[in-house]
């Protein structure tokens, strides 16, 4: 008798499974480890690691702010959505605790049993208090006298005076004091955030370098060391019994109740001032601080006690990051600059005429390795260029020095073009600088918008129109990133400029979609959501799998910041299912299962951390040899998707696709230095070279080969 041998069974999935996504708020405190780890890693000269460990402090009082917060509200309105993977709000929460006190724990232990000490043997000296000497101690005393003693504001707690209110990341000291009939008191002490917190002592010379130069010793001591040693010039009379450091962190994430407010502008402004009163999602104190104290803390403040955080140490570690202002070079990266394109150099090394470059060709820009510059020039030309006729831009995230909105005030004030913006007065924590720019813009005569209804503006685009003979042309850049010079030198990201006559049309539909109304649903050659984004996006992904099936070229890459939408990865999953190779570069947050047999083993996950922030969103389809590439300012996640004006543009001039497939993708998917590979729990892998194989550092072969 012959045995039939059965071929082996694959496994069957339901899609709706929880078990087959990621949490996406534990995804985002994995990421913040993944930066914890980058302060650990001695390959980075010793401030740089100090500034990840303070990048580190500010993403998790964000993520307090934010996420925590949001939740918190759910919570207390009643919501029992389940997320994705299964987990109601509470649930979330409780994780929240125990991976968060994890990594903060961490944190803290890596300042003092590391970074502190390593900083004092390369000669910056973060000194205790009870660790000067006579002179640094007569500096601190009188440091406190002139500078800081005039700024404080000592609070009494007691029936005629009400707890005071704490504001938002506020360092504070709890101080007990008893009168001379033995009564004891409560009082609240702010430490002034307009004072820097590391105070710097004088200077010392150190021993002689190798190369013959003498470095300086820096020495600084804690503010509030300073003012806790000299507690009793603010209650004369008065016994200090004992006195703790406390940081209050509130909810920042504001609801904006856009249909019962007439004006968009004065509504956001309202929203601001009430984000300073939000609950309070969580407390840090000192681990010495008594339990009555404590319980004080906890009733007043109103927060529940599995919210609070202990620990040794200096609380508040994003302000370590005033260290890298030392001019210590030796200790931080090596400096670069970026480049500007051969393209938009003339001849004698000056800058080109941009309007002649764009003619010429679409123009693709990789940043920080290529300048900020061309960009702000682009708004700068169009100012003073007597054929432009009108500039309509997008304003996301533009910092408090923004030289793209200067040339936009210019082009208005000093040459009488027409300009209009729209301001998205709801971006994050840049509410009030957008405000102030926002009426800055106005007052100047530019046609001011704030957004549509409901839906944040994350589109990037800086549309400008121009006679030319007897014609209009429009030349447009586009880009993945904010219009922000600051943040573009420390972010990638891409940008592109062109003439083509479709793209342009659309955005100008786009530009009336978002200042006026319009019902259109169908644009040329540009995603837009919450238009056509996600059913176009989707059928991408579709056409590939079936370029697959029939033995076609394919293959999806997709670089993005943060994989969250379930229709998304269930497509993905399909993909994968299929047999169709997928290479995903998230850098934060992927609720995506990797490496699941059955399902996800043709799905690779890496997240890539840096001198950089990647930040550039590129959607890569292999599309039968005839490649297709994406880039834009959307993330796949439901509110990029749904609930934002986003847009996704083309790159198809041949010489771009070959640049961003070969010399930027393939880059990332070969780095084993910076990468992590993920795991189907949603742990990480740091990848390394293989035996006698060469290292491979994505951003190093991007500073090296700055695309000129």
């Amino acid at each position: 008798m012959v045995e039939t041998i059965m071929p082996e069974s694959k496994p069957t999935f339901d899609l709706q499974d929880p078990k087959l996504y990621l949490n996406r708020e534990l995804g985002l405190l994995e990421f913040q480890r993944r930066v914890l780890d980058e302060s650990v890693d001695l390959r980075w000269p010793l401030l740089e690691r100090v500034k990840f460990l303070s990048i580190f402090g500010s993403n998790m009082d964000e993520f307090f702010m934010v996420r925590v917060g949001g939740l918190k509200m759910q919570i207390a309105e009643g919501v029992v959505d389940f997320s994705p993977d299964g987990l109601t709000p509470a649930e979330q929460v409780a994780a929240i605790r125990k991976l968060a006190t994890e990594l903060l724990k961490s944190g803290h232990e890596l300042w003092a049993n590391d970074l502190h000490k390593n900083l004092g043997k390369a000669g910056i000296h973060v000194l205790d208090y009870n660790h000067l000497d006579e002179k640094q101690l007569d500096a601190s005393r009188e440091y406190f006298d002139e500078v800081i003693f005039p700024v404080l504001t000592p609070l009494a707690f007691d029936p005629g005076h009400p707890f005071p209110h704490i504001s938002n990341l506020s360092l504070n000291l709890a101080i007990l004091i008893r009168d001379n009939r033995g009564n004891e008191r409560f009082a609240r002490l702010k430490i002034p955030a307009t004072l820097p917190r590391l105070i710097p002592l004088k200077r010392s010379s150190g021993s002689t370098r190798k190369d013959g130069t003498v470095p300086y010793h820096h020495y600084f001591v804690w503010m509030e060391q300073v003012v806790l040693e000299n507690l009793a010039s603010l209650f004369p009379g008065m016994k200090i019994v004992e006195a703790h450091l406390f940081r209050v962190i509130r909810n920042a994430d504001l609801v904006v109740q856009e249909l019962e407010g007439d004006d968009l502008l004065e509504t956001m402004q309202e929203s601001v001032r009430e984000r300073r009163f939000g609950s309070v999602v969580c407390v840090e104190i000192n681990r010495q601080m008594p339990p009555r104290i404590r319980e004080v803390l906890i009733n007043q403040l109103e927060v529940d006690a599995r919210d609070v955080f202990a620990f040794d140490g200096p609380l508040g570690l994003q302000d370590l990051r005033s260290l890298l202002s030392i001019d210590r070079p030796d200790l931080k990266d090596l400096p670069f600059l970026p480049v500007i394109p051969k393209v938009l150099k003339k001849n004698n090394g000056d800058d080109a005429n941009l309007a002649d470059a764009i003619s010429a060709g679409d123009i693709l820009l990789h940043h920080p390795y290529n300048s900020f510059v061309p960009v702000v020039n682009f708004l700068r030309q169009a100012a003073y260029d007597k054929d432009v006729l009108a500039i309509k831009q997008t304003l996301y995230r533009v910092g408090t020095n923004a030289p793209v909105v200067r040339a936009l005030l210019e082009a208005r004030r000093d040459y009488g073009k027409q300009v209009s913006t729209l301001v998205e007065l709801k971006a994050r924590f840049d509410e009030e600088s957008n405000i102030g720019w926002a009426r800055m813009l106005e007052q100047e005569g530019v046609h001011v918008v704030y957004g549509l209804l409901g839906l944040k503006t994350h589109a990037k685009m800086a549309l400008v129109v121009r006679r030319e003979g007897e014609h209009i042309r429009r030349y447009i850049h586009l880009g993945t990133g904010n219009y922000n010079a600051a943040t573009a030198q420390t972010y990638e990201d891409m940008g592109l400029f062109t003439i083509d006559p479709d793209i342009c049309a659309d955005a100008t539909d786009l530009f009336n979609y978002l200042t006026g109304y319009s019902a259109k649903t169908e644009y040329r050659k540009l995603l837009v959501a919450p238009v056509n984004l996600r059913q176009k996006f989707e059928a991408l992904i579709d056409r590939e799998i079936e370029h697959h099936k029939a033995g076609r070229p394919a293959h999806l890459i997709f670089k993005l910041n943060a994989l969250v939408d379930k229709a998304i990865i269930q497509k993905l999953y399909l993909a994968s299912q299929a047999g169709l190779k997928v290479d995903l570069v998230v850098r934060s947050i992927c609720c995506l299962r990797p490496g699941i047999k059955g399902l996800s083993e043709n799905i690779r996950v890496v997240s890539i951390l840096g001198r950089f922030l990647e930040h550039s969103r590129i959607y890569y389809f292999e599309n039968a040899g005839e490649p297709q590439i994406y880039l834009g300012s959307a993330d796949l996640m439901p509110r990029n998707l749904d609930r934002r004006v986003e847009v996704l543009f083309p790159i198809e001039d041949p010489r771009n696709i070959r640049y961003i497939r070969q010399q930027v993708l393939d880059t990332y998917l070969r780095d084993n230095t910076a990468a992590r590979l993920m795991q189907p729990d949603g742990t990480y892998q740091r990848l390394s070279p293989d035996k006698g194989a060469p290292e491979v550092n994505s951003q190093q072969i991007f500073l090296s080969h700055a695309r000129i």
